[in-house]
């Protein structure tokens, strides 16, 4: 198999050989370009605590100890806000040697300030899925700025597929650039794509939203429904800087729009801790065709998901807050993100989750 992140394709191939297994038949639209939406099983563990299972546990082990209670899912449940869950999911892996797997979640659940990293048995790593790893999957769920009802069936993460060396040096990245060109004006290539944060909009003065402390659920089967003046706070400013407060949870949007072509996928990364006191959300993927002209955008803004730690920090416009890491793909997708399947963020701005009206 040719080195690079799998394709639809090659992933459809995956099920067909029983490399990918599940309790129930693959949805429709659970295979995306480059990644497997992952699907949350029939029961919640309510947990003392997040944890890995370390090198000669499984989680089960793990559950054994650190296990509250059980929540049924089958027909939704609420996951409250500041507690930590375990979810055994749909899926299984029987992965060939030399084929391993990264898991990130979806952009709809890291804009709720959900935090949910996959598990695996004898791991020591969050969101990473070992070579030849064979086993069941769980995704621990902990809901930071709002409590959710989670159900059977939903999908809060994905992961794709790397088989060999898949990250595209620095060099490849500018010459990529140079025929296809991946963000508007230079582009700041440093061990990925650098993206700095939008404070000067082309219009307005709105520039981000902070999630509200005292809100009601948000019921994750729910789109279009919720009025975002019930959970966040609208963020101004004029002067092209802001201060984050400590603890807080934001959504601001990068200055650049960004282009992932079809034979590319992303990772969002952070960029060096030294930047300040923050950290902006750096699970997530970008599907091939985010951004690009030939599926439906021009170029599509970053949503950063924002949150502030020990002290009040300055931030300000065009300041470095994350970078991209580009990879290659094993094969062309047959359908891009934003034009063969429905894409929720193709050509996106500030924005907040699918839920919000």
């Amino acid at each position: 198999m040719t080195q690079g992140v799998l394709a639809d394709h090659q992933i459809a191939d995956l099920l067909a050989s029983g490399a990918i297994t599940a309790t129930s038949d693959i949805a429709d639209g659970q295979i995306q370009p480059a990644s497997l939406d992952l699907r949350l099983g029939r029961v919640a563990y309510r947990v003392r605590a997040s944890f890995l299972a370390g090198r000669d546990r499984t989680v089960s082990d793990r559950l054994d100890q650190f296990q509250m209670h059980e929540i049924d899912l089958t027909g939704g449940a609420v996951l409250e806000k500041g507690c930590v869950y375990v979810v055994p999911l749909m899926e299984s892996l029987v992965l060939p040697a030399g084929l391993s797997g990264a898991a990130s979640a979806k952009s709809s659940i890291g804009r709720l300030d959900l935090l949910t990293r996959i598990i695996t048995d004898h791991g020591v790593e969050f969101d990473r899925v070992p070579k030849g790893y064979r086993g069941p999957l769980y995704v621990e769920i902990c809901p930071r700025s709002f409590s959710v009802v989670a159900q059977t069936g939903q999908m809060l993460n994905q992961i794709i597929f790397r088989q060999g060396q898949t990250i595209m040096s620095d060099d490849a990245l500018a010459a990529l650039h140079a025929t296809s060109p991946i963000v508007d004006g230079t582009p700041v290539i440093s061990d990925g794509l650098g993206f700095s944060v939008d404070l000067r909009p082309a219009s307005g003065d709105l520039v981000g939203y902070r999630a509200k402390p005292h809100t009601g659920v948000i019921d994750l089967g729910r789109v279009a429904h919720y009025d975002p003046a019930d959970y966040w706070e609208e963020v101004h400013t004029d002067t092209g800087w802001i201060i984050l407060d400590p603890g807080a949870f934001y959504i601001l949007v990068s200055r650049e729009s960004i282009v992932i072509p079809p034979m590319q996928a992303a990772e969002m990364a952070p960029y060096i801790a030294m930047v300040g006191e923050f950290r902006v959300h750096y699970a997530g993927f970008f599907d091939p065709g985010f951004g690009y002209a030939g599926a439906g955008g021009t170029g599509s803004r970053g949503v950063l998901e924002v949150r502030c730690h020990e002290a009040p920090f300055v931030l300000e416009h065009g300041q470095t807050v994350g970078r991209l890491v580009y990879e290659h793909m094993a094969a062309l997708p047959r359908a891009l993100y934003g034009s063969d399947i429905k894409s929720n963020y193709q050509g996106q701005g500030l924005k907040l989750s699918k839920h919000f009206r």
